[in-house]
């Protein structure tokens, strides 16, 4: 398992500015703007159908926004092609919400498959010791030829996080990473979270609704609500609003 240490940095890896997306009338995300630190964990929470998977979905580059910018280690991520959006994603890692796990493959195959994907120049020797790194810090390497049928929900997690480990990303998004699972597990998950985040220092945007998730892992945490970035601030000085929409969603 990963021993933290942590340092804390000012330096922003992502930036969100004046960011709007609509399906038909809908306004989903409204003039919304956030910047995620380096070393950070941003939780972003909000109601459901909110719009933080839209908004996670635009960063990554699957939805196109309607305006606005989202700037990755200094670049417009809707202005790249998609040779230059794969070299960001590179960088980038994404817990999916489903785990998106292949069922035909093992897990180490199904580790293996980002490094083959974005063609990294390792041999068989590197990418072995990668996938055994990447399940030790996950605490499953007795795992390595199990079919994702083979584990629990939790562990398939724990596997999903090692496979977005494996290329050593300097941010990771994380979409609802503790839905479905029971209590005991999610707390796993969160302390995991934050001792990967601590261990490589990468800066994590997290999509949660999940109370325990926002105050076990959060920095900084932003209130998503109308579209807009409503609030921000640290758990407890959210905890402590008094505004009747901020006290809805984190009580």
């Amino acid at each position: 398992m990963v021993q933290p240490e942590k340092k804390k940095s000012n330096q922003d890896v992502i930036i969100i500015k004046h960011l709007n997306k609509s399906f038909g009338s809908n306004k989903v995300l409204v003039d919304f703007n956030i910047n995620l630190e380096k070393d950070e964990n941003l939780v972003v929470m909000g109601k459901s159908g909110s719009g933080k998977s839209v908004l996670i979905k635009c960063i990554i580059g699957l939805l196109e926004p309607d305006s606005g910018t989202i700037e990755i280690f200094g670049r417009n991520i809707p202005d790249l092609d998609r040779n230059e959006l794969d070299e960001i994603r590179a960088k980038v890692g994404f817990l999916f919400q489903g785990n998106a796990l292949y069922d035909s493959m093992t897990v180490r195959q199904n580790l293996e498959f980002p490094l083959r994907r974005h063609w990294m120049n390792v041999n068989q020797p590197e990418v072995n010791k990668l996938v055994q790194e990447a399940l030790d810090d996950v605490g499953l390497k007795h795992t390595i030829n199990m079919m994702p049928a083979e584990l629990s929900g939790g562990m398939r997690k724990r596997i999903a996080l090692a496979r977005t480990l494996i290329l050593k990303p300097e941010i990771i998004l994380y979409d609802e990473p503790t839905t479905g699972l029971d209590p005991g597990t999610a707390k796993e998950i969160i302390e995991l979270i934050v001792a990967i985040q601590k261990k490589y220092r990468s800066s994590s945007l997290i999509i949660s609704h999940d109370m325990n998730c926002v105050r076990l892992a959060a920095d900084r945490v932003v209130m998503l609500i109308d579209g807009r970035c409503y609030a921000e601030g640290t758990y407890d000085s959210l905890k402590k609003s008094g505004d009747p929409k901020i006290k809805d969603l984190i009580e």
